[in-house]
């Protein structure tokens, strides 16, 4: 019994540790909190939604609101834990990372569950 069961934790354990990524016909990637994936280069692990200012999809808003989140980003050159939102492109070693969208949209009738966050990631630039 005992042999039965060593091999299939250790194969479980070494699969714990991979990336796996499903890529979007434009090249983008999509992740839950706490998945990672990788980006055409960076591995990637949304980790906090840290602001959601978005316009509720009932109301009509001014401005079209952010969304902010801390990301944990793994590059060749190490890891590291940073910020992005959906304005503003990160600078990541040789290329930029954008948060190009954020699903389920806010509604009125209350907030987004972390769980139910889908979040649309894209890498331009690298080698």
């Amino acid at each position: 019994m005992i042999r039965t069961v060593l091999p299939l934790t250790a194969a479980t354990l070494l699969l714990a540790g991979c990336v796996t990524t499903r890529v979007n016909e434009d090249g983008s990637v999509d992740a839950r909190l706490g998945q990672t994936v990788n980006v055409g280069g960076p591995r990637v692990t949304p980790l906090q939604v840290l602001e959601d200012s978005r316009c509720p999809m009932e109301a009509r808003c001014i401005r079209a609101g952010t969304v902010r989140l801390q990301v944990g980003v793994t590059t060749g050159a190490g890891s590291t834990v940073r910020e992005v939102a959906s304005d503003k492109p990160l600078q990541v070693a040789d290329g930029q990372l954008e948060l190009s969208n954020v699903m389920p949209p806010r509604s009125v009738r209350g907030p987004i569950k972390p769980g139910d966050y889908r979040f649309t990631f894209k890498f331009s630039g690298g080698l």
